[in-house]
């Protein structure tokens, strides 16, 4: 019985396709920082900080202390120096990125209805991104003041995905057993790993990422209007 759905939210949630809406997002955040680095450099060294946080198993250690650390330790730039700079771009230049998106009033119906059927409601994107980016894009769908039960962001997460311990962590805040939740996504490798810990799983199609690495378990899948009819019926996984 799914007392808790996850959802995955760029391409999921929020009909994106990631690919193109980081390299938007990376050609808006990089001249930004040009006075301390590189543009091209910059974005190099974004990559590989992400990629520390990724690979980060610490569980002392924040996402957020681990892209920090990463980032001062390769640019040798001061924290104190620069982050006034990402703080103002998140502010002022972030929002405008939702042109690159295609936002859809299915996402709210379908985080409402499962609310209603008294389900837990986490929004479980990969927590790569500070809050003020992940909130923005809850605001592009209308959910900024929803109840959610939890939202991973990286100044509060200590695992990305697809670290199995980032699906833990979660279950561990909310209070549910791996079999009580199910895992809503578009990628095959980082959404469906959660199938690995016993978690019912739904890959939504719209969107689908799947690199061909790796496989894992799909329960159900479907599109987001599909997602919606299936919670909506308590079909298949959703059954109550």
């Amino acid at each position: 019985m799914a007392k808790a759905l996850l959802f995955d939210l760029d391409g999921t949630l929020l009909p994106m396709n990631t690919d193109q809406f980081i390299e938007q997002y990376m050609r808006a955040l990089a001249p930004n920082v040009a006075s301390f680095l590189d543009p091209k450099a910059f974005i190099k060294i974004i990559w590989e900080s992400t990629n520390d946080m990724i690979k980060n198993t610490d569980h002392n250690l924040t996402n957020e202390q681990v892209f920090i650390d990463s980032f001062v330790k390769r640019t040798g730039i001061q924290q104190s120096d620069i982050w006034p700079t990402f703080v103002r771009f998140y502010e002022e230049e972030f929002p405008l990125l939702k042109i690159h998106t295609n936002p859809s009033p299915l996402s709210k119906e379908i985080v409402e209805i499962a609310k209603e059927q008294g389900r837990k409601v986490v929004i479980a994107t990969n927590p790569v991104f500070p809050k003020a980016a992940i909130y923005e894009r809850l605001k592009w769908l209308d959910l900024l003041d929803f109840p959610f039960d939890l939202v991973t962001v990286y100044e509060e997460s200590h695992f990305c995905k697809p670290q199995p311990k980032y699906y833990l962590e979660i279950l561990e805040k909310i209070g549910v057993e791996p079999q009580e939740a199910m895992m809503i996504g578009n990628d095959m490798q980082e959404d469906m790993i959660a199938s690995k810990l016993g978690m019912p799983t739904f890959l939504v199609t719209d969107y689908l990422i799947d690199r061909g690495t790796l496989t894992y378990e799909v329960h159900q899948k479907g599109s987001l209007e599909e997602l919606k009819e299936d919670i909506k019926a308590k079909k298949g996984v959703f059954a109550l």
